[in-house]
C-alpha cells in the first residue's frame, strides 16, 4: 500500500502546487498540501515553518528558483529573491521536517545552477554541491527538467535524479496549433542552437522521422565577458533547408540573444516557418529584441513550458504559447509514490510516436 502523499509548496512554487494539488485530491479524493512558510527577520536572516505533521509520510516539496517576483524586506529596504535565496529556503524547509518523513523528493524544474556544470578554470562547481548537500540532509530523489548537463547525476550516484523530458507536451502543443506540418525529411528539420542541444534535437528528430542541423558557436578564448569567454558567431552545419519548416529546441532561453541570431540565419537560409521550443523561458532581458526579431518574420512561434513563473507580458505576446505541465507533474508524483515505474514518463518516446501517427493519419 501506497504512503500518504505530502505535497510542500514553497512561496515560489504555490500557485503550481495548489494546481498539481488539485489534480491529485481529482484522482485520489483528498488534499496533500502542507502549508510552510519562510518569515524572515529584519536582519534578512530565516527559518523554515511546517504547519502540519510530516511523519511517515512521502513527502515531495516544490521549489522554483527562477522566481524573481519575490521580495523580502532588509534593514527596511526590499530585496529581491534571488535563486540562491530560494536555495536556502528549501533547506530550511528540508531541515524543518526534522528526519520525521518517510520519504523526500524534490521537485526543482528548474535545477539550481544546472549551467555552472563544469570545471574550466579555478571555479565553483555549485550544483554539483548543491546535489551533494541534499544528499547529506536525507532528500531520496530530485526530480528535476530537461537538465542543462544530465550528467549531473554522476555527483550523487547512489541518489536518485529524474531529468524529465517534455518533448511529448511540446509535440502534442505543435500538432495542435498547427495543421498543416508536413512530417517528412523534405519539408521539416529540426536544429540544434548549439552543441550542447544535439541530444534533445537527435531524439526528436528520430521520433519524426527528420533529419537535423546544428549550430557551432565559435567564441573568442583569449577573454572573458560575464565569466564566460564570448561569442564571436554562430555557424550553421547542415544541409538545405530552404522551404522546410525549422524546430529549434534549446533548455532555455535567457537573453536570448544567441537564439535570435540562430533564427535570424535560419531565414536567411531560406527557412519557411520557424518554431522555437525552449523548456524555460527566462526572458532576462525584456522582449524588445523578439518584439522586432517576430515582426521581420525571423521567427513564427514560442513555446517553453509553464515549469518555471511567466512574465506576464510573455503570456499576452501573440508568439508566445505555454506548454502546462502539471498534470504532468501530478502524474510523475502519483506513480512515484505507487512505487510504479517513469520510464515512460522521463522519455516518453511511444506517446510521441503515437502522437505523431495520429496527426498523419487525420
Amino acid at each position: 500500500m501506497a504512503q500518504k502523499i505530502g505535497l510542500i509548496a514553497l512561496e515560489s512554487a504555490i500557485s503550481t502546487g495548489k494546481k498539481i494539488d488539485r489534480i491529485l485530491e481529482s484522482w485520489r479524493g483528498e488534499s496533500f498540501l502542507i502549508p510552510c512558510e519562510c518569515p524572515r527577520f529584519n536582519s534578512g536572516e530565516a527559518k523554515g515553518i511546517l504547519k502540519e505533521s510530516v511523519r511517515d509520510k512521502d513527502i515531495y516539496i516544490l521549489v522554483d528558483v527562477c522566481n524573481n517576483t519575490l521580495t523580502y524586506k532588509m534593514d527596511g529596504s526590499l530585496n529581491r529573491m534571488s535563486p540562491d535565496d530560494h536555495y536556502q529556503d528549501l533547506k530550511r524547509i528540508i531541515s524543518a521536517c526534522n528526519g520525521k518523513a518517510s520519504r523526500i523528493s524534490v521537485i526543482m524544474p528548474f535545477l539550481y545552477e544546472s549551467r555552472q556544470h563544469r570545471k574550466t578554470m579555478r571555479e565553483s562547481l555549485d550544483c554539483a554541491v548543491m546535489l551533494r548537500e541534499l544528499e547529506v540532509m536525507g532528500v531520496h530523489n530530485v526530480i528535476t527538467f530537461d537538465a542543462h548537463d544530465p550528467r549531473m547525476a554522476n555527483v550523487v550516484p547512489l541518489n536518485g535524479i529524474d531529468n524529465i523530458s517534455p518533448a511529448l507536451q511540446f509535440t502534442q502543443a505543435l500538432l495542435t496549433e498547427y495543421e498543416d506540418i508536413q512530417i517528412d525529411k523534405d519539408h521539416l528539420m529540426f536544429i540544434a542552437p548549439d552543441e550542447g542541444a544535439t541530444e534533445r534535437v537527435v531524439f526528436l528528430a528520430s521520433l519524426f522521422g527528420v533529419n537535423i542541423g546544428m549550430f557551432y558557436k565559435r567564441r573568442d578564448y583569449s577573454i572573458i565577458v560575464n565569466g564566460t569567454n564570448p561569442i564571436v558567431a554562430h555557424d550553421f552545419c547542415g544541409g538545405d533547408i530552404t522551404g522546410m519548416d525549422v524546430i529549434v529546441v534549446d533548455d532555455m532561453i535567457d537573453s536570448g540573444g544567441s537564439m535570435l541570431d540562430v533564427v535570424r540565419q535560419l531565414k536567411e537560409r531560406g527557412a519557411n516557418r520557424v518554431f522555437i521550443f525552449a523548456t524555460f523561458g527566462l526572458f532576462s532581458k525584456g522582449f524588445e529584441k523578439f518584439d522586432a526579431a517576430y515582426e521581420r518574420g525571423d521567427f513564427d512561434r514560442i513555446f517553453t513550458t509553464n515549469l518555471i513563473v511567466q512574465k506576464k507580458e510573455l503570456l499576452e505576446k501573440k508568439y508566445y504559447f505555454s506548454v502546462n505541465m502539471e498534470r504532468y507533474i501530478a502524474a510523475l508524483i502519483d506513480t512515484i509514490n505507487k512505487g510504479g515505474s517513469i520510464q515512460n514518463l522521463t522519455k516518453p518516446a511511444k506517446r510521441i510516436t503515437d502522437t505523431i501517427n495520429i496527426y498523419n493519419h487525420k
